[in-house]
């Protein structure tokens, strides 16, 4: 992982070039994740499990009353933080309807702090990749964590306040009370 250090603005960050490279923006940090190959290709068990994730919470979603909120998929951009800037993507994203009428047409983010951030693990990440990430996300307070493993087909869930707890196949997911009425069967992630 290379860090270049000259402070930068969510703008400036905005306008570096889509050359395949992962970028967070942290405290005005631009924080690089090379990968082997220039551009992020997914792998299949990935791409499946975002796929689900995003089924499961639009499903859950058209069943609320208006106004609704909104899912993002495929490594949203998102500000967690303000002055200064942290933006990260993120594989899947809940915000709820406080959040989405905020939003400007004077960014492609999303500007503020998701109910429900979904990382789903790649070959390529590291632990200390992970745990940077989950520190952003208690740092910003994002309400709702889940952490899933495609390989030994498990979610963990991190909540604000409480030590995470791991979901295996055999159980049932629940986003209560942050997304309320949404419980899914872990194995239907990794169907």
């Amino acid at each position: 992982m290379a860090t270049v250090t000259t402070p930068m603005t969510a703008e400036e960050f905005l306008a570096l070039p889509d050359d395949g490279t992962e970028r967070w923006l942290v405290d005005g940090v631009v924080r690089e994740f090379p990968r082997e190959h220039p551009m992020t290709v997914r792998n299949r068990f990935h791409s499946a499990i975002l796929a689900a994730v995003c089924a499961v919470l639009k499903l859950w979603l058209w069943q609320l009353p208006l106004p609704r909120g909104q899912v993002l998929g495929g490594e949203a951009g998102v500000r967690l933080l303000r002055d200064p800037d942290v933006i990260v993507g993120i594989d899947v994203v809940y915000v709820s309807p406080e959040v989405v009428v905020r939003q400007t047409d004077d960014t492609t983010l999303i500007d503020g702090v998701p109910t429900l951030a979904v990382e789903i693990l790649s070959p390529s990440d590291t632990v200390q990749e992970i745990n940077d990430k989950l520190a952003l996300y208690r740092r910003a307070q994002v309400p709702l964590v889940w952490v899933i493993d495609p390989y030994v087909k498990t979610v963990t869930v991190h909540a604000a306040g409480s030590a995470p707890v791991l979901f295996s196949i055999t159980q049932e997911l629940s986003a209560e009370p942050h997304l309320p009425g949404l419980r899914v069967p872990v194995s239907r992630l990794f169907e």
